[in-house]
């Protein structure tokens, strides 16, 4: 099988070594090689659970069909959102 092509072939075999697949290995090491591209740093842009609405929780715990949802505050939203 071909090897998929890699810009940072050092980082690549390290990854591998460590225990990566292949897909995600090809990624990182095709990622750090881009300038563009910042793997290391967090990617979403929406703000922490604590800034978000009651309302948008329960949205968003619905959408992972939380269990008990409706009786829940809050907190315990953030919560069970931050386990699932």
């Amino acid at each position: 099988m071909a090897r998929p092509s890699i810009k940072d072939e050092e980082l690549y075999d390290d990854l591998r070594e460590d225990g990566m697949s292949k897909q995600k290995a090809a990624r990182i090491a095709n990622a750090k090689a881009n300038d563009d591209m910042h793997p290391s740093k967090k990617g979403g842009k929406q703000p922490p659970y604590e800034k978000w609405s009651k309302d948008d929780l329960y949205s968003r715990a619905q959408e992972l069909d939380v269990e008990n949802r409706s009786q829940m505050t809050k907190d315990e939203l953030i919560e069970a959102l931050r386990e699932g």
